[in-house]
């Protein structure tokens, strides 16, 4: 789902980098920002964590999951 993002305290000078940068791509300084921004994070490679969690995303794709409000239920009644 698309975010917004604001940013603050942002210097003129640069604001106008960006549009002058902007009008030589043919696009708004708005599609310019998500271009940069695209860009800058394309090469970010994923943590640790996140390889093993969709290895275990991976793993688990077919198997039957028990609604963790379930699992609390459970426990509930065994207290």
């Amino acid at each position: 789902m698309p975010v917004s993002l604001s940013i603050r305290n942002v210097d003129d000078a640069l604001v106008a980098r960006l549009k002058r940068r902007a009008a030589r791509h043919g696009r708004s300084a708005e599609a310019e920002l998500r271009d940069i921004l695209a860009q800058a994070l394309e090469g970010e490679a994923d943590t640790e964590f996140d390889r093993l969690a969709t290895e275990l995303r991976r793993l688990t794709a077919d198997r039957r999951q028990t609604p963790a409000e379930c699992l609390q239920r459970e426990g509930r009644v065994e207290r």
